[in-house]
């Protein structure tokens, strides 16, 4: 779909907006939205929390909405109120509450003045804010700390553009229904994806639960899945295969700019470490205080015992530090490839030892004796080598589609991001593109 810009331009004066329509107005957020502390007091209420998917009622049977000792400092959130998490601005986001409830007394709740906005467009116009982080440039906070919070004189301050109330509503449902159509080529991809995972989970299931030859003779395993193994295989609990655990709960790790890279937790997805995921790097004196544990070696698989729990993946550079909530284990190679223990972890199988002696309420998590205990099932040597070997010819065509497809993800949200920024600032009339009527949910009733 190719745009049109509109007939003429002006000056704004704001550095992020630049030129604007020149029948549109420019104006500071203080003139158009109002601050709101509104004190909760009383109990009762539901609490509400600011995500990047939006505003959530949060769960709190379930402890996901756990309030501070302080209840009475909660703010109150009505219907049509804004609500932003002005504290970070690079993960936080603003939504328009559809609900009566509390919130943080860290987060900003604010109200639209006029008798006629159109909120829906102003939600579009303040998330952009976010997306193209243009917010950060008016943030304060502490170099390393990884918060950049958006002061109120800097928010009430801030240059907005002002489209007529109609164009405010034109936009708006452009953007609602092309955002609508993005969002649905993503699923469409994301759904993809989850298909190739789930493919190639029942390959690894497959291979370690029954082997390559469908024609071996089977005996009854003695554990309640698989009812039945190849009759030459064994069934061992963990504790005999790997001969030693290397568990780095302790002292929390002092994490600096540079130095020996720390694997956290975060960092192991999809049987990789991803240290791009979460870049953090310990001294080379904590390195040798925390590593006499027991320091890594090529192959060593590593399993996450909580937030998240059984995520896996093999050392391939040594010279790297563990952080907590992570298991080094060392294979016993007299019973077990490093290879197959990982494989082991991926499979269906390996995953259903960990959760069904899993615990916790609210974050699922694995002792260690219980980790140990886990049961294996332990082809010998030279069968392993060859399950892991057919493993790989048969899913080695996954990692390209998977690249591809997350190529694709990655340009369909640039594209959403960016005719949302384009649409909202005036830099392409969209006018023509929608027959709408102004909807009363959303614009500010008189």
């Amino acid at each position: 779909m190719s745009f049109t810009q509109y007939e003429g331009y002006r000056q704004t004066g704001a550095d992020w907006l630049g030129l604007i329509p020149r029948h549109w107005s420019a104006a500071r957020v203080k003139t158009l939205f109002e601050i709101r502390k509104r004190i909760a007091g009383e109990l009762g209420h539901d609490v509400l929390s600011v995500t990047q998917q939006g505003l959530k009622v949060r769960d709190t049977e379930s402890n996901d909405g756990q309030l501070s000792m302080d209840y009475s400092k909660y703010q109150l959130v009505e219907p049509d109120d804004f609500v932003m998490n002005h504290m970070d601005l690079l993960t936080g986001y603003v939504d328009v509450s559809r609900f009566h409830g509390v919130t943080s007394p860290d987060y900003r709740v604010f109200t639209a003045r006029e008798k006629s906005l159109s909120l829906r467009f102003f939600l579009y116009l303040f998330q952009n804010g976010y997306q193209q982080r243009i917010f950060y440039a008016f943030g304060q906070g502490a170099s390393g700390v990884g918060r950049w919070r958006m002061p109120t004189d800097s928010f009430n301050d801030f240059i907005l553009p002002v489209p007529t109330l109609s164009e405010q509503i034109a936009i708006a449902a452009f953007l609602d229904r092309e955002t609508a159509k993005i969002d649905e080529l993503v699923e469409e991809q994301q759904r993809l994806m989850v298909l190739l995972q789930e493919k190639r989970q029942a390959v690894i299931s497959h291979a370690v639960t029954k082997g390559l030859n469908p024609n071996a003779p089977t005996e009854d395993s003695g554990i309640d899945w698989p009812a039945s193994v190849p009759a030459h295989w064994e069934v061992l609990p963990l504790v005999r295969v790997v001969s030693k655990f290397v568990d780095y709960r302790g002292k929390t790790p002092t994490k600096i700019d540079e130095g020996v890279p720390l694997v956290t937790a975060t960092q192991i997805k999809e049987g990789r470490i991803e240290h791009s995921r979460d870049p953090v790097f310990i001294s080379e004196e904590e390195y040798a205080e925390r590593m006499t544990r027991g320091f890594p070696e090529k192959g060593d698989v590593l399993i996450t015992t909580e937030a998240p729990l059984g995520e896996t993946a093999q050392i391939e550079d040594e010279r790297v530090a563990l952080g907590q909530r992570i298991i080094l284990m060392k294979p016993n190679r007299s019973r077990i490839t490093a290879n197959y223990l990982f494989t082991h972890f991926r499979s269906q199988f390996g995953q259903n030892e960990l959760w069904k002696r899993a615990s916790g309420s609210t974050a699922s998590g694995i002792r260690a004796d219980r980790l140990r205990a886990s049961a294996v099932l332990v082809p010998p040597l030279d069968e392993q080598s060859v399950i892991v070997n057919w493993i790989t010819e048969e899913v080695k065509h996954f990692p390209p589609i998977e690249r591809a497809i997350q190529t694709q993800i990655e340009l369909l949200r640039e594209r959403r991001s960016a005719l949302i920024s384009a649409a909202v600032t005036g830099k392409i009339d969209v006018r023509g593109l929608v027959e709408t009527e102004a909807p009363i949910p959303d614009v500010v009733a008189a």
